[in-house]
C-alpha cells in the first residue's frame, strides 16, 4: 500500500509543475462556460423550461470545472505502450493495474482542483443567472461531495479500460475518441442530462457515465433529494466494482499475450 501511496503523491507533485497548462485550461473552460451559459439563456428567453435557468447554469459551470477529471489520460503510459518500455514497469514488484490506477487518479484529482477551484470562485462572483448558484442545502452539498468520490473511481476505472484496449491495438486514438465522445455526451458535459426527455433519462442516468458528474451535480442543485443519495451511491459503487473487475481482467489478459520486440 505504501508503494501505491507514494506513486499517488509523486504524480500529484508532478501535476503542480504545469502551471502554464493550468492557466490555459482555466481560461479555456471559462470561455466555454460563458458561451454555453449565453446559449442556454437565449434558449430560455424564447422557450422557458420547467428546470430553473439557475440550475442549468450551475450544472454547466460545475461540469466545466471538472472537465479535466473527465478527459485527462496518462501520456507516459501511452508512450510506454507504443515503445514497449512498459516491459520495464512489469518488472516492478507491484500490481500494474493499481500502479497506473493511482497515477491517473492523482492526475485527475489534482488537475481538477487546480482548474476547478479558481473557476468556481470566479463563477460565484458572476451576476445571478450567469454564475454558479449556492447549493440547495448543506446536506445536499455534503451528499454531492461524498458522491464525487465513487464518481472519480469510476472515471479512473474507465481510463484504465481504455489503456487496456490500447495495449491490444497500440493506437489509442480510436478507442479513446469513442469513449471520450460517450463520456462527454452521457455525463452531461455536452448537454445537461436534465434537459433530455424523461423517458431517455431513465436509461441514461443508469449508465456509468452519468455517475461521474451528473449525479453529484443533481444532489448539489437539489434536483435529487438528499435521500436519493442512498440509491445513487450504491449504483455508483456497483459500477466501480464492475468497471474495475473488467479492467483488471483486461490487463491480466494483455499481460499473458504481450510480446515486446526490439533490443
Amino acid at each position: 500500500m505504501r508503494a501505491y501511496l507514494t506513486v499517488f503523491r509523486m504524480r500529484m507533485h508532478m501535476e503542480l509543475q504545469y502551471r502554464g497548462a493550468m492557466i490555459g485550461g482555466i481560461l479555456c473552460q471559462m470561455f466555454f462556460g460563458i458561451v454555453l451559459t449565453a446559449l442556454y439563456r437565449a434558449l430560455y428567453a424564447g422557450h422557458p423550461q420547467a428546470i430553473p435557468i439557475e440550475h442549468v447554469v450551475t450544472y454547466v459551470w460545475l461540469q466545466q470545472a471538472c472537465f479535466r477529471m473527465l478527459v485527462s489520460s496518462d501520456p507516459d503510459l501511452l508512450d510506454k505502450i507504443r515503445s514497449g518500455n512498459i516491459s520495464y514497469d512489469m518488472c516492478r514488484p507491484v500490481n500494474m493495474y493499481w500502479f497506473y490506477y493511482m497515477r491517473i487518479m492523482a492526475q485527475k484529482l489534482m488537475g481538477s482542483i487546480m482548474r476547478g477551484v479558481p473557476m468556481i470562485v470566479v463563477a460565484a462572483l458572476l451576476p445571478k443567472g450567469w454564475g454558479i448558484a449556492w447549493p440547495h442545502s448543506f446536506a445536499g452539498f455534503c451528499a454531492a461531495c461524498f458522491s464525487l468520490v465513487p464518481g472519480l473511481l469510476c472515471m479512473c476505472a474507465l481510463e484504465n479500460i481504455t489503456m487496456g484496449f490500447t495495449m491490444r491495438t497500440l493506437d489509442p486514438r480510436g478507442i479513446q475518441s469513442m469513449l471520450n465522445l460517450l463520456m462527454v455526451t452521457f455525463s452531461g458535459n455536452l448537454l445537461p442530462l436534465t434537459l433530455f426527455p424523461d423517458s431517455w433519462q431513465k436509461v441514461i442516468t443508469f449508465l456509468p457515465y452519468a455517475q461521474l458528474l451528473d449525479a453529484p451535480i443533481r444532489l448539489y442543485t437539489g434536483e435529487y433529494a438528499v435521500s436519493e443519495a442512498l440509491r445513487i451511491i450504491p449504483v455508483q459503487l456497483g459500477w466501480c466494482f464492475a468497471l474495475t473487475f473488467l479492467g483488471m481482467w483486461l490487463w491480466k489478459s494483455n499481460k499473458k499475450r504481450m510480446i515486446v520486440q526490439g533490443g
